[in-house]
């Protein structure tokens, strides 16, 4: 679950908006109640000869209730575009609410709402910001069985501006569980065009969960479109997460993509 915003960002406006670490495609899965999660991460680009990329980024995510979740990104940003300066700076600031309103527990079904809103902090003359307001309006929906997870979606991104256009992102991922130190996941992605000299992209990722500890945790993918500019992307980070313990044991903390919890080491 990258953030889209991000990755939109990164892939589709000179850092711009959306996304569940470590795939682009987001889960609907809110963190639990007064838990945290914190990512260090950095995520990358290269188009057309150019290279992209947050370095880093800190995302937080905080359950303020059942069903809800706080979300905060701060991105510092550098921008290597072809034959043209290079810079480093802070990006734009993203701000979310998660709220799954529905929940099947027996047949693991759940389905979310994660409107997003990125805040233009970031240097639009220097290639690190939007320049406007951009607000991303998906639904994200689950589906687990056994050591199977599958989710997806998508959503419209709001994206005014000189020469720019609203967008379309839709993603959908297959990930398993291959025991509970390691999950491996795929998934297809498909976005409209941003700007309107710029291009569509249809394209894939595969990552991986590595569950160091409970509260460790190692995410990483790598992808490229099949159709568009994008020759590489990437996506690396450190996760921590924790919160209060209950009376009956360990908490339950969320993982990436609706992750299950190793339990103590």
């Amino acid at each position: 679950m990258v953030d889209i915003a991000i990755f939109i960002a990164l892939l589709f406006v000179p850092f711009a908006a959306l996304a569940g670490p470590p795939f682009l495609t987001d889960d609907p899965e809110p963190v639990e109640y007064k838990h945290w999660e914190i990512y260090v991460a950095s995520m990358s680009e290269e188009q057309h000869g150019g290279v992209s990329m947050t370095a880093p980024h800190v995302d937080v995510n905080y359950g303020i209730a059942p069903n809800f979740q706080l979300h905060v990104t701060t991105p510092m940003e550098y921008i290597n575009p072809p034959g043209r300066p290079s810079h480093y700076g802070y990006g734009d600031t993203e701000l979310g609410v998660k709220w799954r309103f529905f929940q099947n527990e027996d047949a693991r079904f759940l389905a979310s709402v994660y409107p997003l809103l990125e805040v233009p902090t970031g240097a639009e003359s220097r290639g690190l910001g939007n320049g406007d307001p951009q607000v991303f309006l998906p639904i994200w929906l689950q589906k687990g069985w056994g050591p199977w997870l599958t989710y997806g979606g998508g959503g419209y991104l709001i994206n005014p501006g000189h020469a720019h256009q609203n967008l379309w992102f839709l993603g959908w991922l297959v990930q398993r569980d291959l025991n509970k130190y390691l999950s491996l996941g795929a998934e297809l992605f498909y976005g409209t065009a941003p700007d309107t000299d710029d291009e569509l992209h249809f394209g894939f990722n595969m990552g991986s969960i590595i569950n160091i500890t409970e509260k460790h945790h190692i995410l990483l993918s790598a992808g490229t479109d099949i159709i568009g500019p994008t020759g590489f992307y990437s996506y690396i980070a450190y996760q921590l997460t924790f919160g209060p313990e209950k009376q009956t044991g360990p908490a339950q903390t969320h993982l990436p993509a609706g992750r299950f919890s190793p339990g103590p080491l």
